[in-house]
């Protein structure tokens, strides 16, 4: 039987003993969707479990702006192929759990404990969640705050999430992007690229070469970015600043 066979049981306990009392229950069999969107089986993971969690943090998701709108529902279904069959059986849970946010953080920690060892497995179901987050055209604050949680419950780091986060909503205020570094960038190749952005936009340079005041104007705002940019990189990754 497939994992998605045995939600109808599931159901019935999630509503009984709560979410909780849905998650305790480790079937065998499991089913992951690989970054193409199809599912794939995995009989040695647990199986119920995760699914019952991933169920819930895609609702939770969705509510994280205050209103689960249809194509987010869709976007869920479609990213993690819900079959027809049981669609009756992911709609019961789905519907319990988008009541609110309240326990998604949970629902993460399980999901963080069964692939512990496999980051690219936590990786898709951060990329699912983004798809569920963009159905709706907006990236609300809300989902922001959820996910970045979500991604530090699964152990990725703020550059790793930033990266994941940029494939799905680009943001010109990404400290990696301002720099315009990789978000895998080594310590040299950081402190390189900004010793090299402060040279070409330092408004001294600029005064020497004869530039129009409003320029340098410009090239002094530009620097201020810059090195909030560089500071913060360098915090995220734990780099000492002018070493």
């Amino acid at each position: 039987m497939s994992i998605w066979g045995k939600l109808g049981g599931a159901a019935a306990g999630f509503i009984a003993g709560g979410p909780f009392g849905a998650l305790a229950g480790a079937f065998a069999g499991h089913v992951l969707f690989d970054r193409s969107g199809f599912m794939v089986e995995r009989p040695e993971e647990p199986g119920v479990a995760f699914t019952i969690a991933i169920i819930a943090l895609g609702a939770k998701l969705a509510m994280a702006d205050g209103l689960v709108t249809p194509d987010e529902e869709e976007a869920f279904t479609r990213v993690f192929r819900v079959p027809q069959s049981e669609m009756a059986n992911v709609q019961r849970i789905f519907n319990l759990a988008r009541r609110d946010t309240a326990g998604y953080e949970s629902y993460a920690t399980q999901i963080a404990r069964m692939f512990r060892t496999s980051p690219g497995v936590l990786e898709d179901v951060m990329d699912g969640l983004f798809e569920i987050a963009k159905a709706d055209g907006i990236f609300h604050p809300g989902e922001a705050k959820f996910l970045e949680r979500v991604a530090e419950i699964f152990g990725f780091a703020p550059n790793v999430y930033r990266r994941i986060r940029a494939t799905h909503f680009p943001d010109a205020a990404d400290p990696y992007v301002i720099l315009g570094i990789g978000y895998e960038a080594n310590e040299d190749e950081i402190r390189r690229t900004y010793r090299l952005l402060v040279k070409e936009n330092h408004p001294d340079s600029l005064i020497g070469r004869g530039v129009p005041e409003e320029f340098v104007r410009l090239a002094t705002d530009k620097l201020a970015t810059i090195n909030g940019a560089y500071e913060q990189v360098l915090a995220e990754r734990g780099f000492v600043k002018g070493s």
